[in-house]
């Protein structure tokens, strides 16, 4: 149980982070203005919370019980994993929006000289290498020391986010 509820912590840590990476990126380097860049009301965007628990099954045992300097040998590896595994989750999420909703939140793809039906594009690609690495080397590791240092009462809040996640998601794809 107690594994559970990191992993629930986990998925919604990466959920946020991705909406305000997202966030960022549309009002301060593009400077479209701010919108809500995920397809459900709240501040997460859940695409990024599966990749992430991809990148923790996948690719974090490849590093995550070595030490430095040995670890840094297996970055180009983590890298390359993190771009594949996010670019196919990318692609397959692209399809699960277009059949729900008719569309999916980045068909700006289309505007990149290298992509793939506007669904994905090398240019995020090589971003989701880059943040799936930092995210494996810096912020995961991070993360575990703040759940083992959590109570389960606390932890038990995982189970409340998740319910409001349901809540979310049924709003924003049956009544809205």
């Amino acid at each position: 149980m107690k594994k559970i509820n990191n992993y629930i912590i986990y998925f919604m840590l990466y959920a946020m982070i991705g909406w305000i990476y997202e966030v960022f990126l549309e009002v301060v380097v593009y400077r479209w203005g701010f919108s809500n860049r995920g397809v459900l009301f709240g501040p997460w965007l859940p695409v990024y919370g599966f990749g992430a628990l991809i990148f923790i099954f996948a690719i974090y045992p490849l590093i995550k019980d070595r030490k430095y300097p040995q670890k840094l040998y297996y970055i180009p590896l983590v890298f390359i994993g993190c771009m594949l595994s996010a670019t196919l989750l990318e692609l397959l999420t692209s399809y699960i929006c277009e059949f729900f909703t008719g569309s999916w939140p980045w068909q700006t793809y289309a505007d990149y000289k290298i992509n793939f039906q506007a669904r994905i594009a090398l240019s995020p690609s090589l971003r989701f290498g880059l943040g799936g690495t930092i995210f494996l080397y810096l912020l995961q590791p991070m993360f575990e020391k703040i759940c083992e240092r959590m109570g389960e009462k606390t932890k038990m809040v995982s189970y409340i986010i998740i319910l409001v996640l349901i809540i979310d998601a049924i709003y924003s794809f049956i009544i809205k």
